[in-house]
């Protein structure tokens, strides 16, 4: 899917082909965290394409930092910072290797927005594939393609949430809006 993406020049088409793709993955994968009640009808909420919000920026030092996330079903899952990205005038992130089993850069996200997740949202997660490009010198950081962790839609999920680090004092109102599902 995010392949997909990478290899189409006009973006905003890209990102309505990333809509639809994630939402049918959402409604049908086997592995899908949307529970079996909600699936025929699943419809994630996503905001219109945005340019303003997509970056592409070098990744700067940061101190290096250790996370470690207790969960219940993987274990303690270990984060390696390995810079900060500053995206204009919204602030910096943390950028952060996944230090376990497929590895991977990771940028989680929280923002004042009522629109988002309380836990927060993934905006990069390269062991799920989830990139848009770039590298060190320029990773391509693309706020309209934020979307919900797995747990926003079932506490049988145990997700790694944005730390100190990755939030933004601004409402980020791109990308995919929670909505929580009904029991």
């Amino acid at each position: 899917m995010y392949a997909e993406v990478r290899q189409t020049a006009d973006v905003a088409a890209a990102h309505a082909r990333w809509c639809e793709r994630r939402a049918h993955l959402l409604a049908t994968h086997p592995a899908t965290p949307v529970p079996p009640a909600h699936r025929a009808s699943f419809a994630p909420v996503v905001a219109a394409y945005d340019p303003a919000w997509r970056f592409e920026v070098a990744v700067e030092e940061a101190a290096a930092e250790r996370r470690e996330v207790p969960t219940a079903t993987d274990g303690v899952v270990p984060f390696e910072r390995i810079g900060r990205v500053t995206l204009g005038d919204l602030g910096s992130l943390d950028v952060w290797w996944l230090d376990s089993y497929g590895g991977g850069v990771f940028v989680p996200l929280k923002d004042t927005s009522p629109g988002s997740y309380g836990g927060g949202r993934y905006v990069l997660d390269t062991v799920k594939g989830a990139d848009l490009g770039g590298g060190l010198d320029g990773l391509v950081i693309d706020l309209n393609f934020a979307f919900q962790p797995s747990c926003a839609y079932s506490s049988d999920w145990v997700c790694p949430l944005p730390g100190p680090g990755n939030r933004l004092d601004v409402a980020v109102d791109v990308g995919e809006r929670y909505s929580p599902l009904e029991a």
